[in-house]
């Protein structure tokens, strides 16, 4: 077998560089701009949306076959669910995922192998952004989110559920939480934007030009680089997850989408459930401000976890996944 050459090693990062920009530059961006589209997610074009769904089946592609798929009814929409079912394990509470802004169930593609190896494991594209889950009716805020999260696991039989979100989806779990604390057996956070602190305004407004669907795709290109930290010639535009998430980020309209709320003391010291929060070494989540407010917590397991960007659950899967595997064990 041929070694990788450095230049391959650094295309490698392409991936895990877009996955974290796009979920920040889209969550900045639907922050400062006023909604242009009709109070729910939307493709712009119907040849928009045949791209992206291409993209999307070959992203998805680089998952295990999942075992179910759900399309669920609820108030806000019709929810795509993916099921990884443990015969084996038929009274381990399961694992559900929500995924971060724009990255949709495939993003999970590293980290999926080691849940799936003691316990069922659900998946969720969320209701409002990219993926094939479908709104049909507007949501005013995040509680409203959290809303359709309980509504699909009531419609699957999920009675509890270990809950993870990443980055937009950390912050949709953490409403969970709050609004439907019965729903969970424990909560896991990475990276969880706009929840426990703030980002800084100057990254903010850096982010915009990245989104504008009129911009040049040079010039997107050169800002989600630049953003993320990288050299033109470090990326593979290529890579599938890469291709879904920029195909996404410009055919699909979630300005709509309700944006995380930071939680107020009050509210953190009242989560009952066991917590465990993973917070990048080079965070957008508030980096040790973030931590030391996850601290309020009284049940939590807090991580800073040294090396690593806003996406950290791929850069150090093998390590955060056996530890969240060791702690949803303690939690039930």
């Amino acid at each position: 077998m041929s070694k990788r050459t450095s230049a391959d090693l650094k295309r490698r990062r392409w991936p895990i560089v877009l996955l974290a920009v796009v979920a920040l530059v889209s969550t900045c961006t639907a922050a400062l701009l006023a909604s242009g589209g009709p109070g729910v997610g939307y493709f712009r074009t119907l040849e928009g949306r045949a791209t992206y769904e291409a993209a999307y089946a070959a992203a998805l592609g680089r998952l295990s076959q999942p075992t179910e798929v759900h399309d669920v009814e609820t108030s806000f929409g019709t929810v795509r669910a993916y099921a990884w079912v443990h015969e084996g394990e038929p009274d381990a509470i399961p694992v559900l995922l929500l995924p971060g802004r724009s990255a949709a169930v495939p993003m999970w593609a590293d980290n999926l192998p080691h849940y799936a190896e003691n316990r069922t494991v659900y998946a969720f594209d969320s209701l409002g952004d990219t993926g094939l889950s479908v709104q049909t009716v507007p949501m005013r805020d995040i509680s409203e989110s959290a809303r359709w999260v309980e509504e699909a696991m009531a419609g699957l039989g999920i009675d509890r559920a270990h809950l993870v979100g990443h980055s937009q989806g950390g912050g949709l779990a953490a409403s969970v939480a709050v609004h439907h604390p019965d729903r969970l057996a424990s909560l896991t956070l990475v990276e969880p934007i706009l929840t426990l602190g703030t980002l800084p305004v100057s990254v903010i407004l850096a982010s915009v030009p990245a989104t504008l669907p009129f911009v040049p795709e040079s010039w997107r290109t050169a800002a989600l680089n630049s953003i993320g930290g990288v050299a033109d010639e470090e990326v593979d535009p290529g890579d599938p997850l890469a291709r879904m998430i920029a195909a996404g980020s410009r055919h699909f309209s979630s300005s709509s989408l309700p944006n995380p709320v930071q939680l107020s003391d009050p509210q953190l010291e009242g989560l009952e459930m066991p917590v465990y929060v993973a917070i990048a070494e080079r965070s957008l989540a508030g980096g040790d401000g973030a931590a030391e407010r996850a601290g309020l917590i009284p049940d939590a397991q807090v991580r800073v976890w040294p090396g690593t960007t806003h996406s950290l659950p791929m850069q150090v899967a093998p390590e955060l996944d056996a530890e969240l595997e060791a702690f949803w064990s303690r939690s039930e």
